[in-house]
């Protein structure tokens, strides 16, 4: 996907060396924003490999959102990726979908004066089994788009401040807007922290897939996805490697200033992989680099279609009911996480 390429290229070409609570060192970018047209195919990366287990976790964690569930013994047995977040019994300190769909209202003593909540009768709020009241974001939007299509009060928030200061991992794609122009369903994501060679394809695919199932329940058109993230970074490795990069990244950046053709991106990481000390053992491939260099150098190829079953809501999505159809992609690459 060209937007995704001309990303990666933003952020090598114009960041900052920042170091962070990982450990694995950064290439940083502030308030980078593309928008993807969902009218000209699902845009699922076609210049790495995306199907098989990548395909997997993807489906089955937007699906587990939209449960509003706030454990991942379920999630689990389809993938790893939130395992290292959750205590023994599969419980997390963080909220995605429990806040989507499960958004706590303050306790009637809790409310300060002059503040206006819904009571328990209210048709958005559920009465939790220990007597607290939630409120169901997603359900809001879908009955908001049916009963006033144009309403620009379409938010669904996944951050609490009070959570968040003390979660093990708090959201990194935190709010999204749906807003409707004409027969076409948009939707808006803003993220405060997005590590490009892992988490950012996975949330266009996952995003995209919402606004499908979203749109096609309530009878519009997939329009644009648009992606704003405010910290959009590139993990480039632990240690003396790391390191590397608060030196030489004026260097780097320098060569891709002069890559004018894709191939010229090869020669850019045969440069970098000359000069930059060896990943340690144990540190392979935390520096994403020579991996997205690697992206970089590769033509995007058509993009496949999405099939979301018909009947199939925010309340049913299942693993079977949607299919990706006509993807082909370049081989695929390695990553490791920075936890």
């Amino acid at each position: 996907m060209r937007q995704y390429l001309e990303l990666v290229d933003a952020v090598l070409s114009e960041g900052t060396y920042k170091p962070n609570r990982t450990g694995v060192d950064t290439i940083s970018s502030f308030s980078e924003h593309y928008e993807v047209d969902l009218q000209e195919g699902y845009p699922l990366l076609t210049t790495k490999r995306m199907d098989g287990y990548r395909w997997n976790s993807m489906l089955h964690e937007m699906c587990w959102y939209l449960s509003g569930e706030e454990h991942i013994r379920t999630l689990r047995d389809e993938t790893k990726i939130w395992d290292a977040w959750a205590d023994e019994e599969g419980r997390l300190d963080t909220a995605y979908g429990r806040f989507w769909r499960r958004y706590p209202i303050p306790d009637d003593e809790a409310q300060l004066e002059g503040e206006s909540w819904p009571d328990e009768t209210h048709r958005w709020v559920t009465e939790e089994a220990d007597g607290r009241r939630t409120f169901d974001q997603l359900q809001y939007v879908v009955d908001t788009l049916s009963d006033s299509p144009n309403s620009r009060r379409l938010v669904v928030n996944a951050w609490h401040p009070a959570n968040a200061a003390v979660s093990t991992l708090p959201p990194c794609h935190y709010s999204f807007v749906f807003n409707v122009q004409g027969d076409r369903l948009n939707c808006h994501l803003t993220q405060r922290s997005g590590d490009t060679a892992l988490g950012i394809p996975f949330n266009i695919a996952a995003y995209a897939l919402l606004t499908k199932v979203i749109a096609q329940q309530t009878g519009f058109e997939p329009g644009t996805f648009a992606h704003t993230v405010v910290d959009t970074h590139v993990y480039c490795g632990r240690g003396a490697r790391g390191e590397w990069y608060a030196d030489n990244l004026r260097a780097l950046q320098s060569r891709l200033a002069d890559a004018d053709e894709r191939e010229d991106y090869l020669d850019v990481r045969e440069w970098l992989e000359s000069e930059a000390p060896a990943e340690a053992e144990g540190d392979e491939r935390f520096d994403h680099v020579p991996g997205l260099l690697e992206q970089l150098s590769r033509e995007p190829l058509e993009r496949p279609t999405l099939e979301v079953a018909d009947g199939a809501t925010i309340d049913t999505l299942s693993y079977d009911d949607v299919a990706l159809e006509a993807y082909d992609s370049h081989d695929g690459l390695e990553f490791s996480v920075a936890e």
